[in-house]
Parts: C-alpha cells; structure tokens; sequence
C-alpha cells in the first residue's frame, strides 16, 4: 500500500478514507500530489483491471466544500479534453 502524504487537514482524512475504500474495491492507488512541483495534479491516481484509470482530486463535501485552485481551474480542463476526466471525491462512497 502507497504511504498517504501526511496533511492534517480535513481533506486529508477524506483522502486516507477514499484510499482505503478504493483498496478494498480492487484498485491500486497512487498519491500524486504532495509538493510544489505538482500544482494542477489531482490528488489520486487510480486504476482497476476491469474499470481502468481514473485522476482523483479530493475536496469537501457540500456547501463547506474546499475551492479549486487557480492551478486546478486551468489544468483539470486540459485533462478532461484529451480524454483523461477527473473524478471529484467528497467522500468513500459510490455517489
């Protein structure tokens, strides 16, 4: 198992829950982002042998939901338009 980049904020605890799930459900998991170098990157990547590879940024849920960075804002777009999406994670659920 990938160690988690060790955050104390709340989407970090989101982050180690939707990690720990993913495992469980068969994915190999890889934290991506953790320094300066990697802004724009989704926190996650992901893949299944029988779903294939998904990016994964974690955020909070609902109305107190964290922002996007600038970063985020301009590269997230590139991803989706050449075909790599990007799931937005609230929480280690299905939803």
């Amino acid at each position: 198992m990938d160690k988690m980049v060790v955050r104390k904020s709340p989407e970090a605890k989101i982050q180690k829950e939707i990690n720990k799930y993913l495992l469980y459900k068969g994915w190999f998991v890889k934290v991506t982002h953790g320094n300066a170098y990697q802004d724009g990157w989704p926190d996650l990547y992901a893949s299944h042998s029988k779903y294939g590879a998904r990016w994964i940024e974690v955020k909070l849920p609902g109305m107190k939901g964290s922002k996007f960075t600038h970063a985020q804002l301009d590269e997230f777009p590139k991803f989706c338009a050449n075909g790599a999406g990007v799931w937005i994670m609230t929480g280690a659920d299905e939803v």
